[in-house]
């Protein structure tokens, strides 16, 4: 990965990472599957009307809505609802890295170098000293459905994957924006029947008050900063390496969101938590500098050998 894909990827951590805190605050306002269709809606509908299709297979920007909208959201939502801390929920989500490390493998047969392997190691030690250190404010259900976020968002990185790899001069931008036009429905009817047919709708008109603004600020980081830049950066990187190059990049987020978790909401990590970021850090880069690729150096040109004559047996030779 060259340097300036690496800054980009490092704009994806930040912006992510501080989109935790945008959920953080949304979640206090709006029920979790209405919230989670109501951010992809505000994209789907502009999209459906001015920006063209790319010209990808259905069924892999299907799995892409399905995995990146539908599966991460529903269940991170729902455990942070649940009482998942967010800067616990940003570590435990990105479990989406080696889970899609491991699709990738299987389904994409991409070969893992043993760096990348030694550096996933090495970010998967730093989670689990941070989830060791602070495993004791979640419970185990809320544990268990971010979990499932992650693997929901790995289906999702190798749904888009499988979508630039198919077709050529795919934009990035375009299938982000496209793959927000499939969790919405899915996600309203979820909430119909989970969370009650108005309650999102009385949500959603209350956020336009005065003690509602917070959650109307946090929609727009969400639908402006975290899925149009974000996951737009995101795919960008997908679709020039393979992914599990690009998936340890996503083991930095943790970091910024439980930061940003102590700054903002008052969750003072430790200082083992703070080592586990360090080692996170180190393990990610490593992993996704071992995606570089050298340049073959032309072999020495040899002095052209005198040209023989070629001579047919013509018995050998067919009428």
């Amino acid at each position: 990965m060259t340097n300036r894909d690496r800054l980009l990827g490092l704009t994806v951590v930040v912006l992510w990472g501080l989109n935790f805190l945008a959920i953080h605050v949304g979640l206090e306002h709006f029920p979790p599957f209405f919230f989670a269709g109501l951010r992809f809606a505000v994209i789907a509908i502009p999209v459906l009307i001015f920006v063209p299709r790319p010209q990808v297979p259905w069924k892999w920007l299907l799995l892409y809505g399905t995995g990146f909208g539908i599966l991460q959201f529903a269940f991170l939502f729902t455990a942070m609802r649940a009482g998942m801390p967010t800067g616990l929920s940003s570590l435990v989500l990105q479990s989406s890295a080696p889970f899609t490390v491991l699709l990738g493998a299987i389904f994409l047969r991409e070969r893992l170098r043993g760096i990348q392997l030694a550096g996933i190691a090495v970010a998967m030690l730093g989670m689990g000293v941070i989830g060791w250190d602070r495993s004791h404010h979640a419970a185990l259900l809320p544990v268990l459905l971010t979990l499932a976020g992650g693997l929901g968002w790995a289906f999702g990185n190798i749904g888009s994957r499988l979508a630039t790899a198919e077709s050529e001069n795919v934009n990035p931008l375009h299938l982000t924006l496209w793959m927000a036009v499939v969790p919405p429905i899915p996600m309203f009817a979820l909430s119909v029947l989970t969370e009650g047919p108005t309650t999102g709708w009385n949500a959603l008109i209350g956020s336009f008050s005065v003690s509602g603004w917070p959650a109307f600020a946090a929609l727009a980081y969400i639908v402006a900063l975290g899925t149009i830049a974000g996951s737009g950066l995101w795919t960008y990187l997908m679709s020039r390496y393979p992914a599990s190059t690009v998936a340890p990049l996503s083991l930095a987020v943790p970091v910024v969101g439980i930061a940003a978790s102590w700054a903002f909401l008052g969750e003072t990590p430790s200082a083992l938590a703070l080592v586990g970021a360090a080692i996170v850090i180190a393990g990610a880069f490593t992993a996704t500098s071992a995606g570089r690729r050298r340049v073959a150096e032309p072999a020495p040109v040899r002095p052209a050998e005198p040209t023989r004559r070629l001579e047919l047996n013509p018995n050998l030779v067919e009428a």
